[in-house]
């Protein structure tokens, strides 16, 4: 069993910044944190479920068009945590934000490709 915690979402001004935070709890034989690739998605009011980006088991990186340059994903092996830095936020940011994870070393832009999800975390830019 893999469990994900988020932190670090609120209420933010457009064109603010917030770091999301991710805990990753791993108990199961089948596998470690660091062979893991994890993954951010959100969810806004209405809308379907989207990408937001992923990192693999080496560092390497993924974004969606409408993120990148503004978001940076990362993660700390020594900590069992990754990380969404999310800078210049805009209204359309506001959504609900979940980590998710897969026994993989490569991520995915898919949500049906992660079995471990946590429960989310708010973000609300106000304009």
């Amino acid at each position: 069993q893999v469990v994900l915690v988020e932190s670090g979402g609120g209420l933010v001004q457009a064109g603010g910044s917030l770091r999301l935070s991710c805990a990753v709890s791993v108990c199961t034989s089948g596998g470690t944190f660091s062979s893991f690739a994890m993954g951010w998605f959100r969810q806004a009011p209405w809308k379907e479920r989207e990408f937001v980006a992923t990192i693999n088991w080496k560092g390497g990186t993924s974004y969606a068009d409408s993120v990148k340059g503004r978001f940076t994903i990362s993660r700390n092996g020594a900590k069992n945590t990754v990380y969404l830095l999310m800078n210049n936020l805009t209204p359309e940011d506001t959504a609900i934000y979940y980590c998710t994870a897969r026994a993989w070393a490569f991520g995915s832009s898919r949500g049906a490709d992660y079995p471990y999800w946590g429960r989310g975390t708010q973000v609300t830019v106000s304009s």
